[in-house]
């Protein structure tokens, strides 16, 4: 035991590459691990513990064979784009979202680099070459970073409230959007030049400067961050105001419908005591299928309100659709039983498949003698989804409902076709998410599903 112990110290106290690169497969699962966790807990993003744990082992063994053939810190580099590529893959984010949460990872190593490394390497009195091939100094060193890493993590765990969401980067304007950009692109490539500036000059800069160029760092940090959730809050205000805009509008429209079935109160009890005098139920049931239209307007305008529909977006783009099918001529019915906070969907693509859909849905029922749209949205708890239904009249009842989902079908003059296509393209890149299509003498119908994705993990497992 004592022989064995002495062998161990010395293969950890003494140059030995190979050992060295045994102990740095260890390090580089948990380095994965905390770079991913890193990311998806600052910035609320959802991935499934078993996607999660394929990243890792995806990310430790693209760093691992890197570093054995590419030296520091352009490895590292490479290490940075493979985390970006790996994030966009796994949850199917845009570039831009997915480029803004791998770099928050790199920033946060890079920093906690900045701080330790030069102290560490001067309170033990060695070189950067010592540092890097003997093995017990680049263990202790890495212990320490991932100490650091883990307490960030744990406490952006305490602070739920405070996690960033990157769904309004889809909302921003493109100027702000240029802005944003342009400052992550300088704050990569200052983390580059860090990188190689700690590697190549970390034996000649003083503590004093290191300590220096971290409080830098952390003010450059600190102030794009700040930014970025400034910026956020901005686009989620001009959504909240929009909504406003629309609710008012709604209101007065709801008001001015009241205000006339209340003035002809009267008139309607008149009329109906007219008929039940003389027995005349046929003529009855008619008169009471109109009052009832007027009372579905009714219904429909109070639902339209963004305290039942909670989301800013969806809430504005369900309130347009409406006023362009009534203005259309069309019957359009609505029934919301949903809380919209509880879907586990990307909140742009989501908009963007139901626009599309609600699009097709108002263009098919204003050619039909009789324009209906029945819309639904709700929750079943017992199978763990929800359904948004669409259902419209149309007048091709010999369409095909495989050929309309094809890349630049149209059954209209002048359209690309392309609407369609990208929503199945979505559904089937989502393994959360279904599209049923069916049709029947009266209404072509589309069926959105969106399944808890905890669920679907079970069963995939």
């Amino acid at each position: 035991m004592h022989q064995f112990l002495n062998n161990m110290w010395k293969a950890l106290s003494t140059e030995n590459e190979t050992f060295l690169n045994i102990l740095l497969i260890p390090a580089g699962l948990i380095e994965a691990y905390l770079t991913i966790s890193l990311s998806i807990i600052v910035f609320n993003i959802s991935l499934s513990f078993k996607r999660k744990i394929l990243c890792v082992f995806l990310l430790a063994f693209t760093s691992i064979s890197i570093s054995a053939f590419i030296p520091a810190p352009y490895c590292i580099i490479l290490n940075y784009f493979f985390v970006f590529l790996l994030i966009k893959f796994f949850t199917k984010m845009s570039y831009l979202k997915s480029f803004i949460a791998s770099i928050f990872s790199a920033f946060t190593f890079g920093i906690i680099n900045t701080l330790i490394q030069n102290p560490y390497i001067t309170i033990l009195n060695i070189n950067f070459e010592t540092y890097l091939k003997i093995p017990i100094y680049r263990i202790c060193y890495l212990a320490i970073i991932y100490l650091i890493v883990i307490l960030i993590i744990f406490i952006m765990k305490k602070f739920k409230n405070k996690r960033i969401s990157l769904d309004y980067i889809d909302n921003l304007d493109k100027k702000t959007l240029r802005i944003l950009i342009i400052n992550v692109i300088i704050g990569f490539v200052t983390l580059i030049l860090q990188l190689v500036i700690t590697t190549f000059y970390i034996n000649v800069v003083p503590i004093t400067i290191t300590f220096a160029n971290f409080l830098l760092f952390i003010c450059f940090f600190g102030t794009s961050i700040y930014s970025f959730t400034r910026i956020i809050k901005l686009a989620d205000t001009r959504k909240n105001l929009e909504s406003v805009e629309e609710y008012n509008k709604s209101l007065n429209i709801l008001y001015d419908e009241v205000k006339g079935f209340n003035h002809d109160f009267k008139n309607i009890i008149s009329t109906i005591d007219g008929y039940v005098d003389n027995n005349d139920i046929k003529r009855l049931r008619k008169y009471l299928e109109e009052v009832k239209e007027d009372c579905m307007i009714t219904k429909n305008l109070s639902i339209l309100n963004p305290r039942i529909i909670n989301n800013p977006g969806i809430y504005s783009l369900l309130n347009n659709k409406y006023f362009k099918a009534t203005n259309a001529g069309i019957k359009f019915d609505l029934d919301f039983f949903l809380d919209l906070d509880t879907l586990q969907v990307n909140n742009y693509k989501f908009s963007r498949i139901l626009g599309v859909l609600l699009d097709n849905a108002i263009e098919e029922a204003e050619k039909c003698d009789e324009k209906i749209i029945k819309v639904s949205f709700r929750r079943e708890d017992k199978n763990h989804r929800a359904v948004i239904l669409i259902q419209n009249t149309y007048t091709n009842k010999n369409v095909n409902i495989n050929e309309i989902f094809k890349k630049g079908f149209s059954g209209k003059q002048n359209h690309s076709g392309i609407g369609l296509w990208e929503v199945r393209k979505y559904v089937r890149n989502s393994k959360n998410l279904d599209l049923f299509t069916t049709k029947n003498n009266t209404f072509f119908i589309q069926e959105l599903t969106i399944y808890d994705i905890e669920v679907e993990d079970q069963k995939s497992t």
